[in-house]
């Protein structure tokens, strides 16, 4: 900030209202006086870049849109149809938006943005995709790994592009949050209308969890909890329309009400993790928690009318019924929505009218500090109460989460009391993978196989619910490290423009973080909206370790697009370190920007070479972007043509053959393409081309228990038994649960016909 522009007796509360320790509203008191004087000076000799362009407009809306259309377009990231048409659209937009973004560059119309922050992290996440795509080498399940890499090839285009965007327009950091917000509010409000109209929207729902738009409660959960942080930022902060602060306590009931009906455990914890970071680190604390205090008292109500429920909070629950219960929760929701605005109006009327002191605001924020730690000293009296004493009750409901035998809840609000979960399960088969598979792992989503050796169930479980096991199993030793060196690059990037604790590194110490003329550097509007996404990232990043949420499209682009911009953004002008967003002309034409009008630009000049570089790089983008395009479709061609193949054996079998054999084609790593070839080559009573195919199967995936039971079942219908018993045994031994009693009891059709196909093998040799 300018010395010359501030009024030398400047009081220190007006300083602190600038910097973020009190609110500026837009409507300052009517009769002017000194708060007014000294918020248009502090305004007048603010940065350009210090305050993020309100609201975001336009790019808002536009980017609510895009991460919306994703969310509903991937589902929940599992199935292979809208999934890959949705990657396919995110890649293509994606290396469209880098290329165009350079050809400006090239043709003089953008200046050169100079230095690429963030391009190590772009480049990172890159080489972890292709080490992913790489591992379908020695992977247990090729196929599989090679539809995982698609998935991070994607997330790693989306990154790359919005890493371009922040460097191109970093100012709008507001705008990305403003995205965050409203498609988190339109998902939400999507769920909650699968609640209150089950006829129209969920008439065959089950479940008393929401779970719409994803087919997956957590990752709905984890919707509202990213969206949570984002509207508490647009309700808190001290710029932009008093309008759009005051929609931000509506916005965020239906995130809270939202969350708290997925009965989704980690989510909820990871947005408390993610509330106290943000009130720790963004310095609008009290305007922080009236907002969240008003929108969870309006959201209780809600909430604990489901939760009451029995139509509501059950499951199997017929339609009449939950359409009538429905009906009531709805016209609850909206009575707390109109109450959450009512107090919205209300507090930005007297916060405008009557600001607080500064006497005020400390004895408040001390009053909020005492109760907290007086609910901490209730907590641990009642657990120092209890039968177990405190040590004894923290030191059972640990061992209680960690036991990989423990009974997992019921589907019911009483999740929230419990502290049993199966993911000590999956991380301890996933531990065992990595085990086996040191230091290459069983290959990207080669969990859901590798697990079939070591698993004590009969559940299907394709990840580990959690990101570093999972890492560790999928790709052992070497993936971990990339996405460790990942981290460290990104976090450091982050940190360049953000400073979350205020401090940097200076000559290998820890110093506090000063202007030129030593003053603490001011919290300004781009800052807090920076430290805001930080947040975000921070959420999902925690829930990530008890989730496999990364895999959902929907959850993880709102992720990367936070993390990208904020290692894109840079330092922010007047930062040590930071270059201001105008320079001079001769340092435009140094970086390579447009040059004046009739200029000739001489040949060999850092301006041509720059522009050259950049035309290479859109060219190279929008190739590198159709090849992964190109290759993402494949595993979806192979897909339906096995369907087509499958629909034209009963009446053309002819046709048949030649749609299994350009499913095979389409994507030679997929096993079910040569079992859909097999059974069309074995209608046709082609038995020795049927067991070549098979043989092909277990050949590509002989890790794969499904591909020798095939192939075993097949020598069985042939009276190959002794072949068939070894074929057989394999598959067991590749699935050891297909022969235990708790495999009848499940239910599971893939481990019956294995059991039974070995009881066949066993008594045609006699055995």
């Amino acid at each position: 900030m300018s010395a010359a522009g501030a009024p030398a007796a400047l009081e220190p509360s007006a300083q602190a209202r600038e910097h973020g320790a009190l609110p500026i509203w837009q409507g300052l008191p009517p009769e002017g006086g000194r708060w007014r004087r000294a918020a248009g000076s502090l305004r007048a000799t603010a940065e350009p870049s210090a305050r993020p362009r309100a609201g975001g407009g336009w790019p808002a809306l536009l980017g609510a849109a895009i991460l919306a259309g994703i969310a509903f377009g991937a589902g929940g990231g599992l199935g292979i149809g809208d999934t890959t048409y949705t990657e396919i659209a995110v890649t293509l937009a994606s290396g469209t938006l880098i290329a165009a973004l350079a050809a400006a560059v090239a043709l003089g119309a953008l200046p050169h943005p100079g230095r690429l922050y963030g391009i190590a992290s772009a480049l990172l996440l890159g080489a972890f995709a292709a080490f992913a795509a790489l591992s379908v080498i020695w992977s247990v399940q090729p196929d599989a790994s090679w539809i995982g890499a698609g998935h991070l090839f994607a997330y790693a285009a989306f990154f790359a592009g919005a890493l371009a965007l922040a460097r191109i327009a970093p100012a709008r950091c507001g705008a990305v949050l403003g995205a965050i917000a409203i498609s988190s509010v339109v998902v939400c409000t999507y769920a909650l209308l699968t609640k209150v109209f089950p006829g129209t929207l969920a008439a065959h729902e089950t479940y008393a969890r929401l779970q719409a738009p994803y087919g997956y409660w957590i990752a709905t959960g984890l919707t509202a909890a990213l969206g949570v942080i984002a509207t508490l930022w647009a309700g808190a902060r001290r710029d932009g329309h008093a309008a759009l602060r005051i929609l931000a306590y509506p916005a965020l009931v239906i995130e809270l009400v939202t969350l708290m009906l997925t009965y989704s455990r980690g989510p909820l914890a990871a947005l408390l993790i993610g509330i106290a970071c943000f009130i720790l680190i963004v310095p609008l604390r009290l305007r922080t928690i009236a907002l969240l205090g008003c929108a969870t008292l309006a959201a209780a109500v809600p909430v604990a009318f489901a939760f009451a429920s029995h139509a509501l909070s059950s499951e199997h629950i017929p339609l009449p019924a939950r359409s009538r219960a429905g009906h009531e929760l709805g016209v609850i929701v909206v009575a707390a929505l109109l109450a959450a605005l009512c107090a919205g109006v209300a507090l930005t009327y007297i916060a405008a009218r009557r600001p607080l002191s500064e006497r005020a605001r400390r004895q408040l924020g001390a009053a909020l500090v005492a109760c907290l730690c007086a609910l901490l000293l209730v907590l641990l009296g009642g657990l120092s109460a209890s039968h177990r004493g405190l040590a004894g009750t923290i030191s059972h409901d640990f061992s209680t989460l960690t036991n990989p035998n423990a009974t997992p809840p019921a589907n019911t609000p009483g999740r929230f009391t419990a502290v049993a979960s199966v993911r000590a399960r999956y991380w301890k088969e996933a531990l065992e993978i990595f085990a086996a598979h040191p230091i290459l792992g069983a290959g990207e989503e080669g969990y859901a196989t590798a697990r079939l050796r070591y698993r004590t169930d009969t559940l299907e479980v394709r990840q580990a619910h959690g990101f570093v096991v999972q890492v560790l199993a999928d790709t052992g030793i070497i993936g971990a490290l990339i996405c460790l060196a990942l981290l460290v690059a990104w976090a450091a990037a982050a940190g360049r423009a953000t400073h979350p604790f205020n401090r940097r590194w200076r000559r290998w110490r820890w110093r506090a973080l000063r202007d030129e003329q030593g003053h603490p550097m001011p919290y300004s509007g781009e800052r807090i909206a920076l430290l805001s996404l930080l947040c975000v990232v921070l959420t999902f990043g925690v829930h990530s370790f008890v989730d496999w949420t990364w895999y959902v499209p929907g959850d993880a682009c709102v992720a990367l697009l936070a993390a990208a911009w904020l290692a894109g953004r840079g330092p922010l002008a007047g930062w040590p370190g930071g270059a201001e967003r105008s320079r001079s002309a001769t340092a435009t034409l140094a970086l390579g920007s447009e040059a004046p009008a009739g200029a000739r630009l001489r040949p060999g000049s850092r301006l041509q070479a720059g522009r050259r570089g950049a035309a290479a790089l859109a060219g190279a983008t929008l190739l590198l972007a159709l090849l992964l395009a190109y290759t993402q479709w494949q595993p979806l061609r192979s897909a339906e043509g096995q369907e087509a193949a499958l629909e034209a054996l009963p009446t053309d079998q002819g046709q048949a053959l030649a749609r299994a054999r350009a499913a095979v084609s389409a994507d030679p790593l997929s096993a079910s393409a040569l079992y859909t070839l097999a059974a069309v080559q074995e209608a046709r009573g082609e038995a020795a081309a049927a067991e070549s195919t098979l043989r092909q199967a277990v050949s590509a995936q002989p890790a794969n228990p499904q591909a020798w039971e095939n192939l075993g079942e097949h020598d069985l219908a042939h009276g190959n038994y002794r072949a068939a018993l070894a074929e057989l045994r394999a598959a067991i031994y590749l699935n050891p649960m297909a022969v235990a009693p708790e495999a009848q009891i499940a239910g599971s059709a893939e481990l019956v016909a294995l059991h039974n196909a070995y009881v066949r093998a066993l008594r045609a040799n006699g055995i």
